[in-house]
């Protein structure tokens, strides 16, 4: 069995490490096998250098036809599971072909590299960024390591940011107002807003405000649409009157929230929603929608 187990491994261990990596702010996350790990966090236009180290299994060497790093962001779809999109693909050539019997170290950087989308772990779509080495090899699998990163953006506070005023009603029955402060929220934001009843002849049981991601992934026919209630917070217990105001008060900071995402690639968006439901005795659900922007400032992170 130890022989078995010794056929299969690696004559060469490699590891990547970030030049700062003691130093820099690192960020949760996810792996496909459902662990969470803290890797460095990076936005665009930065830097990316560190060493990579090979280390032949004593005894051994390791003939190769060169050895490189690549620097990938990748969207992968989950209904085409295995199939990465290439957004950004950066490489150094690192050896040229030859052998090696020993350890060796290789500096590398990649400067002010262009990295426009945010790492994502999303229902059904994946984007990441990652440092790819391959030591290529004739005859025999080349050997390859990865190491993720994390990529977050920041946005300044929006110059615009027009209030939203609706209305929702039922012909003779039912006439609400209401009113959000903003249309474009931080991540750490607060929803500040009033509801006001104009006409209420049905009997109101309670009511709700929801925050709802949906994230579509793909196009034409292979369209996948997917919705998630993160939050519910009830605005009211029992029967308003006609003219009473409800404030709303609603923190984001609990919420497990991504800034907005138009139309990635081409590839998926993530848009959020505020859901005012409203139950009557009966049980009838009434429902208005409205679409809020969520952006990430420098202090969300």
């Amino acid at each position: 069995m130890n022989f078995l187990v010794g056929a299969f491994k690696q004559p060469c261990n490699i590891s990547i490490k970030f030049v700062d990596e003691n130093t820099r702010k690192q960020a949760p996350l996810k792996k496909e096998n459902g662990q969470t790990v803290m890797v460095p966090l990076f936005q665009s236009q930065e830097n990316i250098a560190g060493e990579v180290c090979l280390e032949p299994v004593v005894g051994k060497k390791v003939e190769h036809n060169g050895v490189k790093i690549e620097l990938l962001g990748q969207i992968e779809l989950y209904f085409d599971r295995g199939n990465f999109y290439d957004f950004t693909s950066l490489v150094r050539e690192l050896d040229v072909p030859g052998d090696i019997y020993e350890r060796k170290t290789y500096p590398f950087e990649f400067s002010t590299v262009e990295m426009p989308y945010e790492s994502y772990n999303g229902v059904n779509v994946r984007l990441r960024y990652i440092l790819k080495v391959t030591i290529s090899r004739s005859y025999v699998s080349n050997i390859v390591e990865y190491q993720d990163f994390v990529v977050r953006n920041y946005t300044p506070l929006p110059t615009i940011n027009n209030s939203i005023k609706m209305e929702v009603g039922i012909e003779d029955c039912l006439h609400i107002e209401f009113e959000y402060g903003k249309s474009k929220y931080h991540l750490k934001d607060v929803i500040i807003g009033k509801i006001y009843f104009l006409l209420v002849r049905i009997k109101i049981k309670n009511m709700e405000l929801e925050i709802r991601r949906r994230e579509s992934t793909g196009s034409g026919p292979n369209t996948y649409v997917e919705t998630e209630t993160l939050a519910k917070f009830e605005l009211m217990d029992g029967a308003p009157v006609r003219g009473e105001s409800i404030p709303i008060r609603l923190f984001l900071s609990p919420y497990d929230l991504t800034p907005t995402y138009r139309n990635i690639n081409n590839k998926f968006s993530v848009k959020y929603y505020l859901n005012l439901v409203l139950v009557d005795e009966e049980d009838r659900r009434y429902f208005k929608q409205q679409e809020i922007t969520v952006y990430r400032l420098q202090e969300d992170s």
